[in-house]
């Protein structure tokens, strides 16, 4: 079975070793570092394995890098994504199963920035995980393979790759942002369509392309990537986390119910019963984030 892995620091060290130990033939494996040179020699080493590798220079602490980054990593999302709805997962269970991009943030969070959850944030992360293994039980249907659950996984894992590189951007023009960093986005698409459907193919998509195809494109560049990511992080910008992160609990029931009423996916009892884990799990999450704000907030200003 084919798999992508995102490696961070993986230029050298310990990064560099866990890139090697899951180089093998029919992986993908994209690695991150500061260094160009380093990890052009993990590059290779990974390619004489028989894996692709696609290396990315990144210094979080320079804004360029920064942008650069995040696009790349956000354009590794998509890719993955759509890669997983050609046959392996449908549209709406892909909604649903992405949204665990929310607690590798989490993980990633304790990895590299050594932040302690939330007690009430690791019952969230179980909640979510058993809706997450109930959807992996079911893998052997029409719905869902293997393969699908373990693609959209790897897309989460960048997004919360991703999730944390913004971070480290701060407060800076929303639009101006996306727009530069979507430039980078392009870099690892063109890499996973070439792997996985070649010049040709690339080519002749191209020519026929219509006009649905073209719209299909417009509304995914203008409409999902500059204006809904753009008006997200301007509202991250300019109100408490808070108030404007529980709306990313009606992703999962738009992308299910779109999905039912546009694509005639079927919505079983087993599909219902898996959404709504996940979302108490996204919801329970929301809650111990307030809480805890809450919490620091009276610890600052003391009784009054």
């Amino acid at each position: 079975m084919s798999r992508t892995v995102v490696v961070t620091g993986g230029g050298r060290g310990i990064g560099r070793a866990i890139a090697l130990s899951f180089a093998e033939p029919g992986a993908h494996i994209i690695i991150t570092s500061r260094t160009a040179s380093q990890l052009d020699k993990t590059a290779a080493e990974i390619r004489s394995k028989g894996a692709e590798a696609t290396a990315i220079p990144m210094d979080v602490s320079d804004e360029a890098s920064v942008a650069h980054g995040f696009g790349a990593l956000h354009g590794t999302v998509f890719g993955l994504l759509f890669l997983a709805m050609r046959a392996d997962i449908t549209p709406g269970l892909a909604s649903l199963v992405i949204q665990s991009q929310v607690f590798l943030t989490i993980a990633l969070g304790m990895v590299i920035g050594r932040e302690r959850p939330h007690p009430l944030q690791l019952a969230a992360l179980a909640l979510a995980a058993a809706g997450i293994a109930w959807i992996g039980a079911r893998s052997d249907g029409g719905a869902i393979t293997p393969t699908g659950l373990a693609i959209i996984l790897a897309a989460a894992l960048c997004w919360a790759g991703a999730n944390q590189v913004a971070r480290r951007a701060g407060r800076v023009d929303a639009l101006g942002f996306m727009i530069w960093s979507s430039l980078f986005a392009a870099l690892p698409l063109l890499a996973l369509s070439l792997w996985l459907e070649g010049p040709a193919r690339i080519a002749g998509a191209l020519t026929h392309a219509g006009v649905g195809a073209w719209a299909a494109v417009g509304w995914q560049a203008f409409v999902n990537s500059l204006f809904g990511f753009g008006a997200w992080n301007w509202l991250l910008a300019r109100h408490p986390a808070s108030l404007v992160t529980p709306a990313a609990l009606l992703v999962p029931v738009f992308g299910l119910g779109a999905s039912s009423l546009l694509l005639g996916e079927p919505l079983p009892g087993w599909k219902i019963g898996a959404a709504a884990l996940v979302v108490a799990g996204l919801a329970l999450n929301l809650y111990a984030a307030r809480r805890a704000a809450n919490l620091a907030t009276s610890a600052t200003t003391g009784p009054s």
